[in-house]
């Protein structure tokens, strides 16, 4: 084991879930001096346990869509983990959901905070398109149908209509896509996996979730040495 070996990582495909719950599956060998192996064992486990439930969520996220017929985008949020945005972010796209934006610089998004210090949506939107020009798109975070209104009329690409009940939404969502049809209406706060379903609606266009990475269970990984082989050290999914 003490051999200075070339580092090598070897994927494994699982065709089908395993079964039952207590089920472990192999998903991965590495191979190299066991010193180094075993140095980065437990951030290598901590970043696949953390990535591998986000990427688990969002493919079940997007069944329960595709399987309403819902066509829609389904999206995280900003409320990553700090300094590990990137690869939730990743994870986001490996379950099949979009990452809305990827940093500060993918997308102007005027909430509350912005308004009021502008004064105004119109204000915050003007402000806004003189700063980043035409190139960037505009989202305002709206907490009525008539902020979703003058949020479009001034010129926003996206109205987030935020803490809306589903109903609300629906109502806002289909008399703000009748007046500004070219506007995205997106759906956030306080969606959960559960209540996901409520919200689909054929005028709303995106719904975004920060269950996705927040609170979000990890999937269980362990490094284990297999014996009498070569002494392999694989990764198992539990």
């Amino acid at each position: 084991m003490g051999t200075q070996r070339e580092h090598s990582w070897v994927n494994s495909t699982l065709t089908s879930p395993p079964p039952g719950p207590d089920a472990v599956a192999q998903t991965a060998v590495v191979r190299g001096p066991a010193r180094c192996i075993l140095l980065g064992e437990r951030p290598a486990l901590h970043c696949l346990a953390r990535a591998s439930g986000i990427a688990t969520r969002c493919s079940q996220l997007q069944s329960i869509a595709r399987e309403a017929g819902w066509h829609g985008h389904v999206a995280g949020t900003r409320k990553t983990t700090p300094g590990f945005r990137l690869v939730e972010k990743y994870a986001m796209l490996v379950g099949g959901l979009s990452m809305h934006r990827q940093d500060l610089s993918g997308m102007v998004m005027l909430k509350d905070n912005h308004i009021w210090a502008s004064g105004s949506i119109t204000q915050a939107v003007r402000d806004a398109r003189s700063v980043c020009g035409f190139s960037s798109k505009i989202e305002v975070e709206c907490g009525s149908r008539e902020e979703g209104s003058e949020a479009a009329t001034a010129g926003a690409d996206i109205v987030m209509l935020d803490n809306f009940k589903p109903q609300e939404l629906h109502a806002a969502a289909q008399l703000l896509k009748e007046e500004f049809p070219f506007v995205l209406i997106e759906a956030s706060g306080g969606v959960t996996s559960d209540s996901l379903p409520q919200y689909f609606s054929p005028h709303v266009d995106i719904i975004s979730l920060g269950c996705i990475t927040q609170g979000c269970p990890v999937v269980d990984f362990s490094l284990k040495v297999q014996k009498p082989v070569a002494f392999p050290i694989i990764f198992q999914l539990k």
